[in-house]
């Protein structure tokens, strides 16, 4: 017995001497970046190997002293490495299976797909730019561009009445200081109103990535004091590729209550007045409206469905490149709120809504990329994003009610095509060129509000019927010219000039009409008794609708602008100083004025916007960057249209003397990148606003309006910080912006039965001064496991202003929490699974406490007035995808 110890003690001793740990690292040779997910096999024992983690790295047991390993990953030539006893840290380089053709070199034109890519793409950039890859957006728990933006450093969104992100704010600058690009080129917007493109419209999937630029260089559009979004989709692969996939899933908020839903499919597109052709005598009757649109439905929802699908192919000897994406979205969403006090309005107790939206979106694209030879490239992209909502808010308080049956459908359509050309020897002059036809359009057909008084309808504006609908036409040209100057001795001189011109289009058309009870005020229509649904209450209606709203205009925009850049690189430096003219022709007419409007408005400004940028290679891999330039924010169409209409919650009222806003902008960052797909950024951020515009709640006689102001100047400073950390099986991305901004402004305030005027410093509109983002994420490359789980914390922000001291409505700090698993086979399928909104915060508005506020009964919180809460409800989701 103690023979067989000691013999099975010797070979124990003999296999711990030959066993040992390799470590290894595997990178792209071109770029650097670690690669995830390669496989690293022993040639001599091939059922032994391993995978590498989130930074590239393996772990490999070896029981023999020599062997050979097979490293490989889709895309890249197959390597051997020997290792002997000596080898212990290994760093292996694949090189990628490039694709030749006469001269050309086709290789995967997006780097930007990979985490790796995407801070490439942040460390070689000329400004302050972040980005999210694709692979990072595949993972998220988000399903639309305007959620998956809020995981930046910088981003907070603005909610629609769902609770869904709709519009970003980057660095607490309301979503007017920002725009949206589509492949480096501005889009239009369909919103009937404003400029600015609700995010909401675009599915995720259809994204390479998500670059939020941060600093403007002068070969950008200067109307982004806040910043640019810019979503570049997908590209031609290098290799045919194949992706399918199809998840289901549902909101709790309908486990325990109905969802409500209305005919829209009999809803009449066009108002009486339209259908009618327009006549001179509007008159109207009951038989000019069809009320099948307005039957309800309570029941309980079916579950979401979201499906996409993509093809990626080269064709012709690989000269063309072709990417098909389509997606379908189809979701339930809602929303339960209580208002318990708004100034200026009165309530009957608390107001309790309940929202129900279906929401479906459909996306398409194509990108095409032609090859002519090695210094000739030609792109052609078509997108299409379609989105449509239908809505029912039901509201009621002790004594009241109204609800609301909305649909509205709005989409963009954008065909871009794109030149890049290049001359002379080395290829040293270089021309780019984009012709672009942008259209956008929204329409939002019989929106009827219904009120009620108690369970009978209301005798007198007992409903409200409002047809909406406007487009937006673009034709824009952009044409760059660069030339490479060497100097030689390492120093480098890139001279760049251009120019754009715009020519924008907008009609927008508004129709309402008002409605009585049929029956009067001495015979009542009790629901259970005369009517059970809203398709069987009487109306009468009023002889003439409101057919000369000023909603009804045209509006026009030219844009013409030129630039010159001059970038100088040497050693460590890269210095760029450019300058940037633009010219604003922006007008309206209004299609049926009243006495008491101008028929017609025009604002002609030019803006001189200067730019410099520096970066400094402080050590390896680290960069220090100092940027300035002025921007500007102009009005949007219709806040200079002279117009006053009943709104959701407040009048509106336009402001033909609004004034556009100039900003000046600093930017410092430090970055340094210890992987290729690891980052630290620290930076800090200035901003000097004039004129910025902001709405407000302004007094005019016995009423109160919502309306655009220039309020006065403002500044705008914040500190960033940025990491993003992996290590074999875990990572971490993690974000914090504080941001601090001031204006001060003229308020209202009482002193006994006398109004007077006092200053008053605040935030600007809609900045919260902590945004906070962590996600820890989990990989299992051997096992084919990996995960998300994500917060978001957006602070205490101003939601509305009000021209009265101290009476401004806040919305309090907010938290989410999200996460995500996926589970990969081999085969190239993926079932993934997805949920949001994890805690159901609840979304708390309120104004300050105060002498303004003794006398308000309401409901408090700690001292101060609440004016709503809102909840949104967890959504879950489960998948399947396919890649090939």
């Amino acid at each position: 017995m103690r023979g067989i110890l000691l013999l099975g003690a010797c070979m124990f001793a003999a296999m711990s001497v030959n066993a040992r740990t390799v470590k290894g690292l595997i990178k792209d040779a071109q770029t650097g970046e670690e690669i995830i997910g390669a496989s690293v096999l022993i040639k001599e024992d091939p059922t032994k190997g391993a995978v590498t983690g989130l930074d590239g790295s393996f772990n490999l047991d070896l029981n023999r002293q020599k062997c050979t390993l097979i490293c490989s990953y889709v895309g890249y030539k197959t390597m051997e490495i020997h290792v002997t006893p000596d080898s212990k840290d290994l760093t292996i380089a694949l090189k990628a299976d490039e694709v030749l053709l006469e001269g050309v070199t086709v290789v995967a034109t997006n780097p930007g797909r990979t985490e790796a890519g995407a801070r490439g793409i942040e460390r070689q950039a000329m400004n302050v730019v972040n980005v999210m890859s694709a692979k990072a957006i595949e993972l998220s728990p988000d399903i639309t561009v305007a959620n998956v933006i809020q995981r930046m450093s910088g981003v907070t969104v603005e909610r629609n009445s769902s609770g869904e992100g709709q519009y970003a704010i980057l660095r607490g600058m309301d979503k007017r200081y920002n725009y949206t690009l589509v492949n480096g080129v501005k889009i239009p917007s369909p919103d009937n109103k404003n400029r600015f493109v609700p995010l909401d419209i675009f599915p995720s999937e259809m994204l390479d990535r998500l670059e939020v630029t941060k600093s403007l260089t002068a070969n950008m559009e200067g109307d982004g004091i806040g910043g640019a979004v810019n979503l570049i989709m997908k590209d031609a692969p290098s290799d045919r590729q194949f992706t399918a996939n199809l998840s289901t899933g549902y909101n709790a908020m309908y486990f325990d209550r109905d969802f409500q839903s209305f005919n829209k499919g009999a809803i009449v597109k066009q108002s009486p007045y339209e259908a009618k052709g327009m006549p001179e005598d509007t008159r109207v009757t009951m038989d000019d409206f069809k009320t099948d649109n307005l039957r309800m439905k309570w029941k309980r929802p079916l579950p979401d469905l979201t499906a996409g699908l993509s093809y990626g192919d080269r064709f012709f000897d690989d000269k063309l490149g072709v990417m098909l994406a389509g997606s379908y979205l189809n979701t339930y969403r809602g929303k339960e709120s209580q208002i318990y006090y708004q100034p200026g309005t009165s309530h009957n107790g608390i107001e309790y809504r309940d929202y129900s939206s279906l929401q479906t979106r459909i996306g398409a694209h194509a990108k095409l990329d032609y090859h002519i030879n090695s210094q000739h490239k030609l792109t052609w992209y078509n997108g299409y994003m379609d989105m449509q909502e239908a809505e029912v808010r039901d509201g009621q308080d002790d004594k009241e009610g109204a609800v609301r049956m909305k649909w509205n459908h709005q989409y963009i359509i954008n065909s871009t095509l794109k030149g890049e050309h290049a001359f002379l020897e080395n290829n040293v002059l270089r021309l780019n060129w984009s012709a672009v036809l942008s259209k956008a359009y929204s329409e939002t057909p019989d929106n009827t509000e219904i009120y009620m008084q108690g369970t009978h309808l209301q005798n007198t504006n007992s409903a409200i019927r409002r047809w909406e609908h406007n487009s937006d036409k673009d034709k824009a040209g952009y044409v760059d010219l660069m030339y490479k100057w060497n100097l030689g001795g390492g120093s480098v001189l890139d001279f760049s000039v251009g120019g754009m011109y715009r020519d924008k289009k907008r009609d927008s058309f508004f129709n309402e009409y008002t409605f009585d009870s049929a029956t009067g005020s001495k015979d009542p229509q009790y629901q259970g008794t005369d009517w059970n649904n809203y398709d069987e209450l009487l109306f009468a209606a009023r002889k003439y609708g409101n057919i000369s709203d000023p909603l009804n205009y045209d509006a026009t925009e030219k844009i013409g602008a030129g630039y010159g850049m001059v970038k100088y690189t040497y050693g460590r430096w890269e210095l760029i100083g450019g300058v940037r003219v633009e010219h604003t022709n922006q007008g309206y007419t209004l299609k049926f004025p009243t006495e008491s409007a101008d028929p017609k408005g025009n604002q002609k400004y030019t803006d001189v916007l200067p730019s410099f940028h520096a970066k400094y290679g402080v050590h390896e891999n680290a960069n220090l960057r100092l940027s300035y330039a002025r921007s500007i924010n102009r009005p949007s169409f219709f806040e200079i249209v002279p117009y006053s209409i009943i709104n959701e919650d407040y009048k509106e009222k336009g402001n033909p003397d609004l004034k556009h806003t100039v900003a000046d902008n600093v930017d410092f960052r430090y970055e340094f990148f210890p992987k290729s797909s690891e980052q630290f950024m620290i930076g800090a951020f200035y901003k000097y606003l004039k004129d910025p515009i902001e709405y407000g709640l302004l007094n005019e006689g016995q009423d109160t309006y919502y309306k655009p102001m220039n309020f006065g100047n403002a500044t705008n400073l914040g500190l960033e910080v940025d990491i993003m950390k992996y290590f074999n099986w875990f990572g971490i991305k993690a974000n914090y912006t504080y941001t601090h901004s001031k204006i001060t402004t003229e308020k209202r305030i009482m002193e006994g039965s006398e109004v007077k005027q006092v200053s008053q410093s605040r935030p600007l509109f809609g900045q919260a001064a902590h945004v906070a983002n962590l996600s820890l994420l989990f990989k299992s490359t051997k096992y084919g496991w990996e995960g998300q789980l994500a917060g978001s914390y957006t602070g205490k922000r101003l939601s509305d202003i009000s021209n009265w001291y101290e009476d401004d409505i806040w919305e309090d700090g907010y938290m989410q929490l999200d996460a995500s698993v996926e589970k990969s086979f081999k085969n190239g399928i993926s079932l993934f699974a997805k949920a949001s909104n994890l805690l159901d915060t609840p979304l708390l508005r309120y104004i300050h406490k105060g002498p303004h506020t003794e006398n308000v009964n309401s409901e408090r919180t700690d001292g101060n007035v609440i004016e709503r809460k809102e909840w949104h409800g967890q959504s879950f989701m489960l998948g399947i995808r396919y890649k090939l």
